[in-house]
């Protein structure tokens, strides 16, 4: 289990995380729409997560969201990282009624992301947008190559938590334990 705090002006973000869990979470992040996706996340990657976020939401949710990813990202490479004896790659296609993402992902300790969710405006009180704030966060603190690619969709909430499903999933895979892989790499370390 990984706690890890981070105070600025503008968030007091204070996240726990445990790989070895069961998918149970407590969040609050002042942003409904945004604790609804995290504890999908959680439930969904089999990841245990406690995460409270107090931002300057007077201003907007933008801070809030993409400290909120810092802080995770952090956490997720302390508990996962050195990586030895797991799958290494996953994948996911999670559809929600009308909508399907795919995720592929690879704990390569190289973090970069590929957001090809083409949507705009908001879902409730929540920026589209700032979901690809969240995984550039996340994936670049992580240190894990993450590609969220949408194929289809119109609802935009359906498309946003079919994203965070599909990247929980194919995490949750990738952290599959592999005794016969031992460091998966050539190199013989990530």
């Amino acid at each position: 289990m990984t706690e890890f705090s981070r105070k600025t002006k503008e968030t007091d973000i204070f996240c726990k995380v445990d790989i070895d869990g069961c998918g149970n979470s407590k969040i609050d992040t002042g942003v409904g729409f945004f604790d609804h996706m995290l504890e999908a996340l959680s439930k969904h990657s089999g990841i245990d997560i406690e995460l409270t976020c107090k931002g300057d939401l007077h201003i907007d949710a933008h801070h809030s969201v993409e400290d909120c990813g810092i802080v995770l990202g952090k956490a997720l490479k302390d508990e996962i990282f050195p990586i030895k004896n797991v799958e290494r790659y996953g994948n996911a296609t999670v559809v929600m009624d009308e909508a399907a993402t795919t995720c592929a992902l690879d704990l390569s300790n190289r973090p970069f992301l590929v957001y090809e969710v083409n949507i705009t405006g908001k879902v409730g009180e929540f920026d589209v947008e700032l979901a690809e704030e969240f995984f550039h966060a996340l994936v670049m603190n992580s240190g894990i190559t993450c590609h969220i690619i949408n194929d289809r969709g119109r609802n935009k909430h359906h498309i946003l938590e079919a994203s965070f499903k599909a990247f929980a999933v194919a995490l949750r895979r990738a952290m599959v334990i592999n005794e016969k892989l031992g460091v998966p790499s050539t190199k013989g370390v990530l």
